[in-house]
């Protein structure tokens, strides 16, 4: 296992999910890992880490607190928000699930490693009426926290939301997916001067309509496409953001560590990797 990455600037780089038996297989973990063992060693190259299983089940604080003693104090986590407040939401219960979230993120909020929340809406989450309400009420009962959303849908590219999303300095999540019709495309509009935050979903246009998670995220960046965020695109959003966090979502065969690995070295030509005590959690 190689050493982690040097950390002396403002961006962070790592994965979406860190917990992925075909990892060993491919080499990124030692053989024979058991997933309680992955986030140590993965802790041990990168300096962030973005939970996914959060969407599916309701974060618990003595869960997210043994995470969080498994690495270093300078390590950040980015949470996603569970599934029953952006896909499956019951209009009667979510103010009940965000209170029971909160308190499942309070071990990393108390010790400074809470990165960001991230809000990924669905696709279906077309830029309606009732649900720019509802979206409204969700950030509201949020607020506090530091919060990143990512649309899924185009409808959501307008420079009325811009504003929003800036005026509550909440970040708009840029991605890089399959340029398709329908998807929220990808932006380097910056609406948090504290924070940006870029996911890399691969380009696997056939992949993405296929309704199989394996055959959508498959897809390995080339250097030339990395160095096109890394030369441009991540200079100017650093020129509007104080900090930023970076993580690749392709981890099938595990390309998404290797990318990410490649990215960092990128940005560390560009003096952009992170500083390992860059998060301020004096307004939580």
């Amino acid at each position: 296992m190689q050493p982690r990455e040097s950390a002396a600037g403002p961006v962070r780089v790592g994965t979406s999910g860190y917990s992925y038996p075909e990892w060993a297989d491919a080499g990124f973990y030692p053989r024979g890992t058991r997933p309680g063992g992955m986030l140590t060693l993965y802790a041990q190259r990168f300096a962030a880490a973005e939970l996914n299983y959060t969407w599916y089940q309701m974060p618990r604080a003595p869960a997210i607190d043994r995470m969080r003693r498994q690495v270093p104090a300078d390590f950040r986590f980015a949470v996603k928000l569970t599934r029953t407040m952006t896909h499956e939401v019951d209009r009667g219960q979510w103010r009940g699930q965000v209170a029971l979230y909160r308190d499942g993120l309070a071990p990393l909020v108390l010790a400074g490693q809470l990165a960001a929340v991230l809000l990924q809406l669905p696709a279906s989450f077309e830029r309606t009426h009732p649900r720019r309400h509802y979206l409204a009420a969700l950030l509201d009962e949020l607020a506090g926290l530091p919060l990143a959303v990512e649309f899924r849908h185009r409808s959501w590219a307008a420079d009325r939301v811009f504003a929003e999303l800036e005026k509550r300095r909440v970040t708009l999540v840029a991605v890089d997916a399959p340029p398709l019709p329908h998807l929220f495309p990808s932006l380097d509009v910056v609406t948090n001067p504290e924070l940006f935050y870029v996911r890399f979903h691969g380009r696997n246009a056939a992949g993405w309509r296929s309704g199989n998670m394996q055959k959508q995220f498959d897809y390995c960046y080339g250097l030339s496409e990395l160095k096109d965020w890394a030369e441009t695109r991540f200079v100017a959003m650093t020129g509007h953001a104080r900090r930023g966090l970076v993580f690749f979502n392709n981890h099938v065969r595990a390309q998404a560590p290797a990318n990410a690995r490649q990215l960092t070295a990128l940005l560390a030509e560009q003096g952009l990797t992170g500083d390992p005590a860059w998060v301020d959690t004096s307004s939580i």
